[in-house]
């Protein structure tokens, strides 16, 4: 989502709230009181159902690589920059207080048409004050594929149509229109092919090097497409440190485009010979740990009607060393971190069972639910309890419970203190 969480629209909410249950009487400023109040005396959920994880913090000790992360956003329309309030949250709680001036953008494109355009490529640089440790943050954009299919659409929000609504019905309508047709939009088969083609090509970029050897701002239009297949050096994908950040459908496109890369490197036929290139390329990827931090996640919804990847159910044959299949694994593990609201009307725990059957075995996931509220939760006197469920949708990216986990993890010394103070963890073993 493009808009932000504020607190005119949660009071807004529950006004409205209160007006349709009947309590008309009740004034403005009692309720401002009343809502500040509550404010106040934060005590939001947060419960964590999962291993112990470390996080982003301990990957920027490293001697031998860079710490690069990549976030993909969720429905509706984005601009490049939408991620820099979170981008600059996450730094500032990984004490890097030193940013470039500037930062890349790369057009992205795709290797079989380089007229095609895919989205953006925003790329921010961090470092601590000493400048010893590192961060490179990539933003995809990637809405830019999904605004020329809504084209057709466009007319319902002209006047001819709309002036017929009433304000607050207009809005949402607008709102509907921007959000709604994106995941029918990605069941398409050439807009889905596109927008995979930008994430695959997203996580190319990121593979590809370091700061210097990105396209600069004179040249933000490379000119070729990254292939997976044919990067230049393999050093970067052994020794750096990747993970990624996504938003409700985004998440749904990282498990694809993982996938995809999957059957990429994956090599069925025994037969058929591979590059020398590609043997290392899959060397390197089989021993990445690559975490995945899933907000508003949407994959149990996304799933339905799909079929289940080509690999499924064999998780213990390809992740664990004694198994028989370990050799054709494709990651040595894929870290699931899934946040959900309980009042975020679109987001859904991932049962083991669920990662079991439809995701890829050969990714080797490990998932960890954290339940939280992200929305503020009122208690409106004997009416019950209430919570905006756009805000409980969208809030994700600037909880500070969420930065502390995604820097800094559960489970041991490094844990963010608020993390300490407000969130409950349950291990979880096999």
């Amino acid at each position: 989502m493009s808009i932000q969480p504020n607190n005119l629209p949660q009071r807004f909410f529950l006004l409205i709230f209160l007006v349709l249950s009947g309590c008309t009487s009740l004034g403005k400023g009692v309720a401002e009181a009343f809502f500040e109040k509550q404010e106040s005396i934060d005590k939001r959920v947060c419960e964590i159902w999962g291993e112990a994880f470390e996080g982003i913090k301990p990957n920027l000790y490293s001697k031998t690589g860079k710490t690069k992360i990549l976030m993909i956003h969720g429905v509706g329309d984005h601009l490049p920059g939408y991620a820099t309030e979170f981008s600059e949250k996450l730094a500032k709680e990984l004490d890097l207080s030193v940013t470039s001036k500037q930062h890349k953008n790369i057009s992205l494109t795709a290797p079989s048409d380089l007229t095609k355009k895919l989205g953006n490529l925003r790329i921010q640089r961090f470092l601590n004050k000493a400048k010893t440790k590192e961060l490179l943050f990539y933003e995809l954009t990637w809405s830019e594929i999904t605004a020329h299919y809504k084209k057709i659409l466009a007319y319902d929000n002209s006047g001819e149509y709309s002036f017929r609504r009433t304000k607050l019905n207009g809005v949402m309508k607008k709102f509907s229109n921007d959000t709604g047709p994106d995941p029918i939009i990605y069941l398409g088969e050439k807009s889905r092919k596109e927008i995979l083609t930008s994430f695959i090509q997203s996580f190319c970029w990121m593979a590809s090097g370091r700061w210097d050897a990105l396209p600069s701002k004179k040249d933000a239009k490379p000119l070729k497409a990254c292939s997976i297949e044919d990067l230049s050096s393999i050093d970067s994908i052994l020794n750096d440190h990747y993970a990624f950040v996504s938003h409700s459908l985004g998440s749904r496109i990282v498990i694809d485009g993982l996938q995809k890369i999957a059957k990429i490197l994956g090599n069925k036929d025994e037969k058929k010979l591979i590059s020398q290139k590609q043997q290392i390329l899959t060397f390197a990827m089989q021993h990445k740990v690559l975490p995945l931090y899933m907000m508003s996640n949407q994959l149990p919804m996304l799933q339905l009607g799909r079929e289940r990847p080509e690999v499924n159910n064999k998780k213990k044959a390809y992740c664990e060393p004694q198994g028989k299949l370990y050799s054709k694994r494709i990651l040595s593990k894929t870290p699931i971190i899934a946040f959900s609201d309980p009042n975020d009307l679109l987001s859904y725990a991932i049962p083991q069972q669920f990662a079991d059957q439809y995701l890829d075995s050969r990714l080797c996931f490990e998932v960890t639910n954290i339940n939280i509220n992200v929305a503020t939760v009122y208690d409106i006197f004997n009416l019950g309890k209430v919570a905006n469920p756009l805000e409980a949708h969208i809030g994700y990216d600037t909880d500070d419970r969420v930065i502390g986990l995604i820097a800094k993890g559960i489970g041991h010394n490094e844990t963010a203190k608020i993390v300490k103070e407000r969130c409950r963890w349950i291990e979880t073993i096999d």
